[in-house]
């Protein structure tokens, strides 16, 4: 059900201090084009913080726009070093979230959105605890699939190999034994409920 035009009509509302939305869901969720739908609307409001990698940039990818692209080396240096809030290996490749990058935004006011894996949204829990700067202003939110069949077809969509659906259902499953570990759940269903859910969301949490 979409939301009214009246609701569609409001700002985003001041508040004392920036929030930080960290969305997650398995792939086939849609939860990118959600990310990208509210960074769209509220681009002087939101900043998406650009997750690094250890891997080569593909065609197209511009560094410190797609990723920051870090050699292997420099990125272990850096994870000695305590630099990154939270990390993992993936298909052999390190991601992470670079602290200085994000306290950099919230020093700007700006609300941060992270989209990042199970692994990553529980290493984000306990900053708060850390960091006093980030507590109080965390949100966590899971794009919740109706059904592993959803996820199946909205991957064949994608043009997905038979081999690559399975190894994504494979990880979704676990991933959504997570569910309940979340503040918010969005229920998926269209592309345009889904994202009428995701902004009512980000504006009731920025009253």
């Amino acid at each position: 059900m979409s939301i009214s035009e009246n609701w569609r009509s409001m700002t985003v509302p001041p508040t004392a201090s920036p929030i930080i939305l960290i969305i997650c869901g398995p792939a086939g969720s849609g939860k990118t084009t959600l990310c990208e739908q509210l960074l769209s609307e509220f681009p002087d409001r939101i900043e998406r913080i650009v997750t690094t990698t250890s891997r080569q940039p593909r065609p197209g990818e511009v560094d410190g726009l797609d990723y920051h692209f870090l050699d292997e080396e420099v990125f272990k240096r850096r994870l000695e070093n305590g630099d990154f809030i939270e990390w993992a290996i993936v298909h052999g490749r390190y991601y992470g979230s670079q602290k200085k990058h994000i306290l950099q935004q919230l020093e700007k006011g700006k609300d941060l959105m992270l989209n990042i894996d199970i692994q990553g949204a529980q290493t984000f829990r306990k900053e708060p605890s850390i960091n006093s700067r980030l507590a109080g202003g965390l949100h966590t939110i899971f794009i919740q699939p109706e059904s592993l069949e959803q996820i199946r077809e909205r991957l064949k969509g994608r043009g997905e190999s038979e081999m690559e659906i399975e190894r994504r259902l494979k990880s979704a499953r676990i991933e959504l034994q997570e569910v309940d570990n979340f503040e918010h759940v969005i229920l998926s269903g269209t592309r345009e409920a889904d994202y009428d859910a995701l902004r009512k969301l980000y504006l009731s949490l920025r009253k």
